[in-house]
């Protein structure tokens, strides 16, 4: 009998980790441009776009704005929406339901999509292999939110329900004034507060750069928020901000400066957070609109902080990217390194608005077609890596997208400045891409021996024990392994709302492997997740499993309370 967990603290850790070697595959066209992209099944990913002149179609002839692609075939099927999903928020409810919220004002009154800024769509749990029959619901008259959004982060709270932050009523570069929505909603509305948002100070103090504020939930059960370069902790029971150390050097990284955030593994016993922050734009955002260009420099700021009071009291902990980044994805892997890829060495969010970008067609400029790794346990100044990842020739620029599937590779897919589709031959110099790539580490493309996860409950409960049936190959037994829990979050615009990684205790013996399930609903907040194995940093697929009791929300407090050291 072995303590795995034990086991990777014991062999060394960083030192024996070794470079994996990742290789580009082109496998179909997407039909829609993934905007938003979600991962919802062992076999499907959910697109979401614009009803803008995609060449996908839905069943009457209308051009599409949704869609699902397909793992096994890489085929896109259309999705029918009522309202107009671009630049959609979201994240799955405690009961598996996907919810998208907010989208973009009405365009054109005469042709579908209704406005989108009031939208809340609901889909699945989708159990179709192929996506038949799956539909996405909407009932605009009698479920909507409170004000209108565009731009929102939607997060999944420790009682399943969705937290809305934010976001503009129309279509701007500075989000200033009448045109930001600089509050909080929840759905479904706690008691009392039905059709009412509460207005955030933090929100209005970070304007212009507020919009997809990066927001994640702690094991505390507050939740931490970056807009623009300030930082707060937010208590939801009490509708209190907590300001935090602003990110260092005037680095800003909500949109329109896009940098990623990412909340790194959360580890037992003391599930201490860290967040790490990288890439956006140091530029000063009172510079008006017409004082800014395409050839900016991005940031190649990346920066961590741990939320004990420790880790506050030591402040932000600043490192540097081997290339500046902008519009970049932010991964993280089962292993708990984060992959940064897509994205601008140059420029700006937004469609073309500021110098330069009528000619280009775009706000940014300078694809960055290498994608970088963030390896969590190396030490500082050793952790980010270009060792082993390919080069693109397709730049992935504003609206580009990218997602790890259960598959355990990451699609890649989407780009699209423009407010229209604009595909080749044309004098702009970013066309819209549908063309889909997946990024695939060496262990997939060469078909090497994996861990594989043969069973496991269908659902876990709070603090619980749970075995599963797995195979590891004897060659990854002497390196370090782990069980990684995992919510894969809703990516859009540089950041993977809801994104989450904790590693549970376990011991293996034989084909057994018994795991610890996460202590409460704050170390995960209760709903969708998939577990991966991994063993000397290669790992299995993803199973899908449900955490918590899978009712609606809101839930009661699930499984025990521990002792913290984070706020």
């Amino acid at each position: 009998m072995r303590n795995l967990f034990s086991l990777l603290l014991a062999v060394g850790g960083a030192a024996a980790q070794r470079t994996i070697q990742w290789t580009f595959v082109r496998n179909g066209t997407s039909g829609v441009v993934p905007v938003e992209l979600i991962t919802i099944s062992p076999t499907l990913m959910l697109m979401y776009d614009r009803a803008d002149g995609n060449p996908l179609r839905l069943p009457n002839g209308e051009r599409a704005w949704a869609a699902l692609w397909d793992l096994e075939t890489n085929t896109p099927t259309p999705l029918n929406t009522l309202t107009d999903t671009f630049c959609a928020g979201g994240a799955f409810l405690s009961n598996g339901t996907l919810v998208s919220v907010a989208g973009q004002p009405l365009e054109d009154p005469t042709q579908p999509p209704a406005d989108g800024r009031l939208g809340i769509r609901l889909f699945g749990p989708c159990t179709s292999a192929t996506g038949a029959n799956c539909t996405v619901f909407e009932d605009p008259a009698h479920i909507h939110l409170a004000v209108t959004r565009w731009y929102p982060t939607g997060l999944r709270i420790p009682d399943g329900s969705l937290m809305i932050i934010g976001g503009s009523n129309t279509n701007t570069f500075y989000n200033t004034g009448p045109t930001a929505e600089d509050s909080i909603e929840f759905f479904p509305s706690r008691p009392g507060e039905e059709g009412t948002v509460r207005p955030s100070q933090f929100l209005l103090d970070a304007q212009p750069v507020n919009l997809f504020p990066r927001s994640f939930v702690l094991p505390s059960g507050h939740v931490f928020v970056i807009a623009n370069n300030i930082t707060m902790i937010y208590d939801i029971a009490t509708n209190t901000e907590t300001r935090l150390p602003d990110i260092p050097n005037g680095v800003r990284v909500a949109n329109p400066f896009d940098g990623s955030a990412q909340l790194l593994p959360l580890s037992p016993p003391l599930f201490e957070p860290t967040v790490l922050v990288c890439g956006g734009s140091a530029t000063d955002d009172t510079r008006p609109v017409t004082n800014i260009t395409t050839l900016d420099p991005a940031t190649n700021q990346c920066s961590r902080i741990t939320l004990t009071p420790a880790g506050i009291a030591r402040g932000w902990e600043v490192e540097h990217m081997p290339e500046a980044r902008i519009l970049m994805e932010t991964v993280i892997l089962p292993t708990g390194d984060v992959l940064l890829i897509n994205g601008a060495l140059t420029g700006y969010s937004g469609y073309p608005s500021v110098v330069g970008s009528n000619a280009t067609g775009s706000n940014s400029d300078n694809p960055a077609l290498r994608g970088m790794l963030y390896r969590t346990e190396f030490p500082a100044g050793q952790r980010i890596t270009q060792a082993g990842l390919p080069t693109s020739d397709i730049p992935r620029m504003y609206h580009s997208s990218a997602s790890l599937t259960a598959k355990g590779n990451v699609m890649v897919a989407g780009s699209n400045p423009h407010p229209a589709v604009v595909e080749p031959p044309t004098t702009l110099s970013f066309p819209t891409e549908f063309r889909v790539e997946f990024l695939n580490p060496d262990f997939i493309t060469n078909h090497a021996a994996r861990p594989v996860i043969h069973s496991a409950p269908s659902q876990l409960h709070f603090n619980q024990k749970a075995s599963l049936r797995v195979t590891v190959p004897q060659s990854l037994l002497a390196g370090p392994m782990k069980v990684s829990l995992m919510d894969l979050g809703y990516a859009t615009h540089s950041q993977h709302s809801n994104s989450r990684l904790v590693f549970l205790e376990h011991t293996l013996l034989g084909n057994t492997l018994q795991i610890t399930t996460p202590p409460n609903n704050n170390i995960y907040p209760p709903g969708p997740a998939w577990l991966f194995l991994v063993a000397d940093g290669v790992y299995s697929e993803g199973v899908q499993v449900m955490v918590g009791d899978g009712g609606d929300p809101p839930r009661a407090d699930q499984g025990i309370k521990i002792h913290l050291t984070s706020l």
